[in-house]
Protein backbone atom coordinates (compact mmCIF):
# COMPACT_ATOMS: atom_id res chain seq x y z
CA UNK A 1 0.00 0.00 0.00
CA UNK A 2 1.37 3.57 -1.21
CA UNK A 3 1.86 5.72 2.12
CA UNK A 4 2.55 8.53 0.39
CA UNK A 5 -1.44 9.26 -0.99
CA UNK A 6 -2.95 11.50 1.08
CA UNK A 7 -6.29 9.86 -0.04
CA UNK A 8 -5.49 6.63 1.79
CA UNK A 9 -5.57 5.89 5.18
CA UNK A 10 -2.31 4.81 6.95
CA UNK A 11 -2.05 1.84 8.87
CA UNK A 12 0.96 0.94 10.88
CA UNK A 13 0.65 -2.30 10.03
CA UNK A 14 1.04 -2.34 6.76
CA UNK A 15 4.41 -1.32 7.67
CA UNK A 16 7.50 -4.11 7.26
CA UNK A 17 8.59 -4.71 11.15
CA UNK A 18 11.64 -3.33 10.41
CA UNK A 19 10.72 -0.26 9.61
CA UNK A 20 11.84 2.33 12.62
CA UNK A 21 7.99 3.88 11.66
CA UNK A 22 6.42 0.67 12.80
CA UNK A 23 8.06 0.36 15.97
CA UNK A 24 7.18 3.71 16.84
CA UNK A 25 11.31 4.85 17.06
CA UNK A 26 10.76 7.52 14.70
CA UNK A 27 14.13 9.05 13.81
CA UNK A 28 15.82 5.39 15.21
CA UNK A 29 17.55 4.98 19.02
CA UNK A 30 18.68 1.78 17.75
CA UNK A 31 21.05 1.35 14.68
CA UNK A 32 23.31 -1.33 12.79
CA UNK A 33 26.54 -0.33 14.53
CA UNK A 34 28.91 -1.27 11.16
CA UNK A 35 29.28 2.50 10.17
CA UNK A 36 30.67 3.27 13.61
CA UNK A 37 32.98 0.65 13.45
CA UNK A 38 34.18 2.29 10.12
CA UNK A 39 34.45 5.40 11.05
CA UNK A 40 36.33 4.31 14.59
CA UNK A 41 38.83 2.23 12.24
CA UNK A 42 39.36 5.49 10.03
CA UNK A 43 39.92 7.18 13.43
CA UNK A 44 42.46 4.65 14.48
CA UNK A 45 44.11 4.67 11.05
CA UNK A 46 44.85 8.08 11.49
CA UNK A 47 45.95 8.41 14.94
CA UNK A 48 48.59 5.76 14.18
CA UNK A 49 50.03 7.64 11.03
CA UNK A 50 49.97 11.26 13.22
CA UNK A 51 52.33 9.45 15.60
CA UNK A 52 55.41 9.16 12.85
CA UNK A 53 54.48 13.16 12.72
CA UNK A 54 55.73 13.85 16.46
CA UNK A 55 59.09 12.54 15.11
CA UNK A 56 61.53 15.44 14.06
CA UNK A 57 64.45 15.04 11.53
CA UNK A 58 67.96 15.77 13.59
CA UNK A 59 68.80 19.62 12.64
CA UNK A 60 72.25 18.81 12.16
CA UNK A 61 73.04 16.65 9.60
CA UNK A 62 76.93 16.56 10.17
CA UNK A 63 76.40 14.61 12.94
CA UNK A 64 73.41 12.52 11.65
CA UNK A 65 74.10 9.27 13.37
CA UNK A 66 74.26 11.10 16.62
CA UNK A 67 71.30 13.23 15.77
CA UNK A 68 69.32 10.00 15.05
CA UNK A 69 70.32 8.13 18.01
CA UNK A 70 69.69 10.82 20.07
CA UNK A 71 65.97 10.78 19.31
CA UNK A 72 65.34 7.47 20.83
CA UNK A 73 62.87 8.38 23.52
CA UNK A 74 60.50 9.31 20.46
CA UNK A 75 61.22 5.78 18.83
CA UNK A 76 60.22 4.63 22.22
CA UNK A 77 57.07 6.56 22.66
CA UNK A 78 56.27 5.80 18.75
CA UNK A 79 56.37 2.06 19.38
CA UNK A 80 54.40 2.00 22.65
CA UNK A 81 51.76 4.17 21.74
CA UNK A 82 51.25 2.69 18.05
CA UNK A 83 51.25 -0.65 19.82
CA UNK A 84 48.80 -0.08 22.61
CA UNK A 85 46.35 1.97 20.09
CA UNK A 86 46.74 -1.27 17.79
CA UNK A 87 45.25 -3.48 21.11
CA UNK A 88 42.62 -0.56 21.51
CA UNK A 89 41.20 -0.93 17.83
CA UNK A 90 42.00 -4.89 17.95
CA UNK A 91 39.69 -4.81 21.38
CA UNK A 92 37.08 -2.43 19.71
CA UNK A 93 36.57 -5.09 17.27
CA UNK A 94 36.35 -7.79 19.39
CA UNK A 95 33.78 -5.72 21.49
CA UNK A 96 31.75 -4.83 18.27
CA UNK A 97 31.67 -7.87 17.00
CA UNK A 98 29.06 -8.82 19.95
CA UNK A 99 26.89 -5.41 19.49
CA UNK A 100 24.13 -5.83 17.41
CA UNK A 101 22.78 -2.49 18.01
CA UNK A 102 24.22 1.04 19.01
CA UNK A 103 21.68 3.48 20.76
CA UNK A 104 22.71 6.75 21.23
CA UNK A 105 24.35 6.39 24.33
CA UNK A 106 26.56 4.09 22.82
CA UNK A 107 27.12 6.22 19.85
CA UNK A 108 28.45 9.50 22.57
CA UNK A 109 30.66 7.21 24.24
CA UNK A 110 32.48 6.10 21.36
CA UNK A 111 32.39 9.60 20.03
CA UNK A 112 34.39 10.64 23.19
CA UNK A 113 36.58 7.50 22.92
CA UNK A 114 37.62 8.18 19.56
CA UNK A 115 38.26 11.98 21.00
CA UNK A 116 40.62 10.24 23.21
CA UNK A 117 42.61 8.39 20.90
CA UNK A 118 42.82 11.40 18.21
CA UNK A 119 44.22 13.11 21.53
CA UNK A 120 47.24 10.19 21.94
CA UNK A 121 49.49 11.67 19.43
CA UNK A 122 49.79 14.66 21.04
CA UNK A 123 50.61 12.73 24.60
CA UNK A 124 53.44 10.65 23.24
CA UNK A 125 54.89 13.73 22.15
CA UNK A 126 55.31 15.08 25.61
CA UNK A 127 56.25 11.49 26.47
CA UNK A 128 59.07 11.91 24.14
CA UNK A 129 59.92 15.43 24.63
CA UNK A 130 60.19 15.01 28.47
CA UNK A 131 62.42 12.05 28.41
CA UNK A 132 64.60 13.87 25.53
CA UNK A 133 65.46 16.65 28.09
CA UNK A 134 65.35 14.10 31.08
CA UNK A 135 62.93 16.54 33.23
CA UNK A 136 58.47 16.79 33.66
CA UNK A 137 59.10 12.66 33.23
CA UNK A 138 56.84 12.23 36.14
CA UNK A 139 54.35 14.32 34.82
CA UNK A 140 54.38 13.15 31.18
CA UNK A 141 54.28 9.27 31.89
CA UNK A 142 51.13 10.31 34.18
CA UNK A 143 49.56 11.98 31.21
CA UNK A 144 50.64 9.36 28.70
CA UNK A 145 48.69 7.00 31.51
CA UNK A 146 45.71 8.94 32.26
CA UNK A 147 45.13 9.11 28.28
CA UNK A 148 44.76 5.41 27.61
CA UNK A 149 43.02 5.12 30.83
CA UNK A 150 40.23 7.05 29.77
CA UNK A 151 39.98 4.72 27.11
CA UNK A 152 39.90 2.00 29.20
CA UNK A 153 37.15 3.43 31.16
CA UNK A 154 34.98 3.77 27.96
CA UNK A 155 35.82 0.75 26.91
CA UNK A 156 33.89 -0.20 30.02
CA UNK A 157 31.07 1.88 29.75
CA UNK A 158 30.33 1.05 26.17
CA UNK A 159 30.32 -2.64 26.90
CA UNK A 160 28.84 -2.38 30.91
CA UNK A 161 26.00 -0.47 28.98
CA UNK A 162 25.31 -2.88 26.16
CA UNK A 163 25.28 -5.90 27.70
CA UNK A 164 22.61 -4.45 30.32
CA UNK A 165 20.22 -7.18 29.93
CA UNK A 166 21.88 -8.34 26.96
CA UNK A 167 19.55 -5.63 25.81
CA UNK A 168 21.80 -4.50 22.53
CA UNK A 169 23.77 -7.64 22.32
CA UNK A 170 23.81 -10.55 19.25
CA UNK A 171 23.19 -14.21 19.57
CA UNK A 172 26.81 -14.13 19.50
CA UNK A 173 27.82 -14.32 22.94
CA UNK A 174 25.78 -16.01 26.13
CA UNK A 175 25.99 -14.76 29.70
CA UNK A 176 29.24 -16.47 30.71
CA UNK A 177 31.24 -14.91 27.11
CA UNK A 178 29.81 -11.52 28.45
CA UNK A 179 31.30 -11.54 32.12
CA UNK A 180 34.55 -12.54 30.12
CA UNK A 181 34.95 -9.82 28.38
CA UNK A 182 33.94 -7.42 31.40
CA UNK A 183 36.91 -8.89 33.35
CA UNK A 184 39.35 -8.45 30.41
CA UNK A 185 38.18 -4.75 30.39
CA UNK A 186 38.15 -4.32 33.80
CA UNK A 187 41.67 -5.88 33.94
CA UNK A 188 42.80 -2.86 31.93
CA UNK A 189 41.73 -0.18 34.30
CA UNK A 190 43.70 -1.82 37.27
CA UNK A 191 46.62 -2.09 35.10
CA UNK A 192 46.55 1.14 33.30
CA UNK A 193 46.12 2.98 36.60
CA UNK A 194 48.78 1.09 38.40
CA UNK A 195 51.36 1.82 35.33
CA UNK A 196 50.23 5.53 35.58
CA UNK A 197 50.14 6.11 39.63
CA UNK A 198 53.88 4.42 39.49
CA UNK A 199 55.01 6.90 36.67
CA UNK A 200 54.26 9.31 39.34
CA UNK A 201 57.30 7.87 41.51
CA UNK A 202 59.20 6.26 39.25
CA UNK A 203 58.64 6.94 35.50
CA UNK A 204 60.26 4.06 34.01
CA UNK A 205 58.72 1.78 35.94
CA UNK A 206 55.67 3.16 35.03
CA UNK A 207 56.09 3.20 31.66
CA UNK A 208 57.68 -0.66 31.95
CA UNK A 209 54.42 -1.91 33.26
CA UNK A 210 51.81 0.42 30.80
CA UNK A 211 54.43 -1.53 27.59
CA UNK A 212 53.69 -4.97 29.33
CA UNK A 213 49.85 -4.79 28.69
CA UNK A 214 50.78 -4.88 25.11
CA UNK A 215 52.04 -8.26 25.41
CA UNK A 216 49.76 -9.36 27.69
CA UNK A 217 46.46 -8.09 25.70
Amino acid sequence: MRHDDPLVPFDRNDLHPDDPAASGRGFGSERDPARLVFFSDAVFAIAVTLLVLEIRPPPDTRHLLHGLAALWPSYLAYAITFLLIGQVGANHHVMFDHIRSADRTVLFLNTVLLMDIAFLPFAAGVLAAAFGTGHGQRTAVVFHGMAFLLAAILFNLIWDHARHDQRLLGTTIDSVGSRAISRRFRLALVWLGTGTLLGALLPVLGMAVIAAFIPYY
